[in-house]
């Protein structure tokens, strides 16, 4: 994959790509990435890239004509994505950055100033890509962050079971990890993942992913945080498997309302199926008859 990098502050990509996965990926060859100066392809003595904007108005606006430029002479082909940084482009999400990883070519552009001009989105960019609903100084934190999500993806550059258990690489959160010691100032790792029970690990890993992506109002009460008034931290009072149960229902539930494929939904109707019995008597009212279902391959 080649990665290409438009901006007028080009010293700030020194650091982050210099470190870390995305260097192994440069250095192994999986992916070329070029910072370019912007004012390289300004037509003026003095390298001017923005201008005021017509209609009057705060701030500066960068001009399309060294933005076109640039483009024309660092798009290798017609199917290359052009991505223009903007607070207006739609949500970066992880289906978002596999997908850009399929591409040969990712072309960003970064914004700066009071914005970029409308025609080159208009008639430039392919895609409008925004990081989420905030405020930068300009594109290129957002650069930043795409190309990581986007490299690690790459294939040859981490391990695919890896990334297969990461989170939002499914519809659930990963699971909380441990490692050595199996305690620390009173605070155990849970003793299933001590057990050697690779079945119960996988259970265990499964029900917590599930908890952490359950919407806030239905996860169980959790101490996270010891308090210092208190004499002792190790008396942490269990979650009822009740409580557990109801916000993966809850869960699941969400996920039903949302889900439009037949396939998908009766995958979310057995997962009711695993976690309740119908016959018992805790099961939610609003899961009772999608369970029946589900165990009769009904989709609801």
């Amino acid at each position: 994959m080649r990665i290409d990098i438009v901006t007028i502050f080009p010293g700030m990509f020194r650091g982050p790509f210099d470190e870390s996965i995305v260097r192994r990926a440069i250095e192994r060859g999986v992916v070329q990435i070029g910072v370019h100066d912007l004012r390289n392809w300004a037509t003026d003595r003095h390298r001017t890239v923005d201008d005021y904007p017509f209609g009057g108005g705060p701030g500066m606006v960068m001009k399309v004509e060294p933005i076109v430029a640039a483009v024309e002479a660092l798009r290798a082909g017609e199917q290359a994505r052009v991505i223009l940084l903007s607070p207006a482009g739609r949500r970066f999400t992880q289906p978002l950055a596999e997908e850009l990883a399929r591409e040969e070519q990712l072309l960003l552009i970064c914004g700066h100033y009071e914005g970029v001009d409308e025609r080159v989105r208009e008639h430039v960019a392919t895609d409008e890509i925004s990081i989420g609903d905030f405020v930068l100084t300009g594109g290129e934190l957002a650069a930043m962050v795409i190309v990581d999500a986007v490299v690690r993806l790459l294939p040859g550059v981490i391990a695919s079971e890896s990334l297969a258990a990461e989170s939002h690489s499914s519809s659930l959160l990963e699971y909380p990890h441990y490692t050595r010691p199996a305690e620390f100032r009173g605070w155990r790792v849970p003793e299933v993942l001590l057990s050697g029970n690779h079945a119960a690990i996988a259970a265990w890993r499964r029900q917590h992913a599930l908890l952490r992506t359950a919407p806030a109002a239905a996860r169980p009460p959790r101490d996270r945080r010891p308090n210092p008034r208190r004499a002792s931290v190790a008396g942490r009072a269990a979650v009822p498997r009740e409580a557990t149960r109801g916000a993966q229902a809850e869960l699941v539930l969400q996920k039903l309302r949302d889900e439009r494929t037949t396939r998908c939904r009766l995958v979310h109707q057995r997962e009711l199926l695993a976690l309740f019995d119908h016959r018992r008597a805790d099961i939610p009212e609003a899961a009772r008859k999608l369970v029946l279902k589900a165990d009769k391959g009904i989709v609801a």
